[in-house]
C-alpha cells in the first residue's frame, strides 16, 4: 500500500547476542508493511552471536537512523554490555526518539541500566526475572509484557510473539495474523516443557545447575558492580 507509512526498526547487536532474540522478531517484522530494518553496533565489525556464526552491522551507533522502534535483544554478552558506556548511551539516545522501546530476553537489563524500566512492568527470560528490580522494574509472569510504550518479553523464543503483538498494535490484527500464517508461527513443541511451570522439575533443576544458576550470577554482579 502506498499510503503505509515507514517504520524504522533499529536493533542494537553485540558481542554474544543470542541470535534468535534478535533474527525471530527481525523475520517476523521485516514483513510488517512499511518496515525498514537497520542492525547498529559499536562497529561495522562481524558481531560473534552465541551461535557460532556472526552477524554483520548494517550501521554503527554514529550512522544509525533514528529507530521507531527501538528493540534490545539479550544474550551472555549482556552482562559486558552493562558496563560500556557507548552502549547505554546509544540506547538512551534512540529511545529518548523511539514511539516503542523493546526487549527480547535478558535485553531487558540493557534498557533498565540505561533507567528506561524504572517504575515500569516487564519481564526477561525466566531464570533471571528476581533480578528486574534492581533495574527499578516490577516483574510480571509472562510472555509479552506492555506498559506504555515499553514492551517486554520473555526468553529467546518469545520474541515472535512480542514482533506480532507490535505488528498488530502498529498494522491491525489482519496483517499481523497474515505475517504469522507467512511464516508458518504455529508451535508444536515435541515437549511440553518451555518454562519452569512446565518443565519436569529435574531438567529445570540440572540447567540451572549447569548454566543459569551462574550466569545470573554473573548478571547480578555486572548490575550491582559487586
Amino acid at each position: 500500500m502506498t499510503d503505509t507509512p515507514a517504520t524504522t526498526v533499529v536493533f542494537l547487536l553485540f558481542p554474544g547476542i543470542t541470535q534468535l532474540d534478535f533474527t525471530a522478531p527481525a523475520q517476523a517484522l521485516s514483513r510488517m508493511p512499511g518496515a525498514l530494518l537497520a542492525g547498529a553496533a559499536a562497529s561495522l565489525d562481524p558481531i560473534m552471536t552465541d551461535s557460532g556464526f556472526a552477524i554483520v552491522p548494517t550501521h554503527d551507533f554514529a550512522s544509525a537512523p533514528q529507530g521507531d522502534i527501538l528493540c534490545i535483544p539479550g544474550g551472555h554478552g549482556v552482562a559486558d554490555a552493562l558496563g560500556d558506556a557507548a552502549t547505554i548511551d546509544f540506547i538512551a539516545r534512540q529511545a529518548a526518539g523511539a514511539q516503542w522501546v523493546t526487549s527480547v530476553c535478558t535485553g531487558a537489563f540493557l534498557l533498565g541500566r540505561a533507567g528506561l524500566l524504572d517504575g515500569k512492568r516487564a519481564t526477561t527470560h525466566w531464570a533471571y526475572t528476581h533480578l528486574l528490580p534492581l533495574v527499578g522494574a516490577e516483574t510480571v509472569k509472562a510472555r509479552v509484557v506492555e506498559d506504555g510504550n515499553v514492551v517486554t518479553s520473555g526468553g529467546v523464543t518469545s520474541g515472535l510473539d512480542f514482533a506480532l503483538t507490535l505488528i498488530a498494535r502498529l498494522r491491525g490484527d489482519a496483517v499481523a495474523q497474515a505475517i504469522q500464517l507467512a511464516i508458518e508461527y504455529d508451535p508444536a513443541p515435541p515437549f511440553p516443557g518451555g518454562h519452569p511451570d512446565r518443565a519436569p522439575k529435574a531438567i529445570t533443576a540440572g540447567l540451572k545447575e549447569h548454566v543459569y544458576d551462574a550466569a545470573a550470577a554473573r548478571m547480578e554482579t555486572a548490575l550491582t558492580g559487586g
